[in-house]
């Protein structure tokens, strides 16, 4: 079932680049942005992950954390991280329970039979936990407007 605008947002638990562990309800009480990409070193997703960095400035003064999720190992993220100087967390959904949650689950990436991956997502969720906006791509890829998303979280 597709997560809403309006409705709470699934909690969840997933490991970031460095293996620690990290829950969206760590983030109570600030604005979340999250961002799902299909798979780390792949070209729209390296734009997308280094265009949050070069704004992420404009979300902190929102007081909004920024937290890329998709498919990919932890280690992947952590080398995907520090090869784009990333500054924000990168979340490893590899048993792809978040996707799932959100209903963002793309099945058959790059023509590969069985081979699933994060449809490009961004939703924004405030500091009460609840649903604000939401973005799903039409294909992997178009990247989100980040000025619409910006306003998004400005909006809160």
């Amino acid at each position: 079932m597709a997560v809403e605008v309006g409705q709470t947002a699934p909690e969840f638990t997933l490991h970031d680049q460095d293996r620690e562990k990290r829950s969206l309800s760590d983030y109570k009480g600030q604005n979340v942005v999250l961002a799902f990409y299909p798979g780390a070193f792949t070209g729209v997703c390296t734009t997308e992950m280094c265009t949050f960095r070069d704004r992420l400035e404009q979300f902190n003064s929102l007081n909004a954390q920024v937290l890329g999720i998709s498919v990919d190992g932890a280690f992947a993220q952590k080398v995907f991280s520090d090869q784009n100087n990333l500054n924000f967390p990168l979340l490893s959904d590899f048993a792809r329970q978040v996707v799932n949650q959100y209903d963002v689950a793309l099945p058959n990436f790059a023509g590969m039979e069985g081979y699933i991956v994060a449809q490009r997502a961004v939703f924004v969720v405030d500091k009460e936990g609840v649903v604000r906006y939401k973005w799903v791509g039409p294909n992997p890829g178009v990247e989100p407007d980040y000025d619409e998303v910006r306003a998004a979280v400005a909006a809160l």
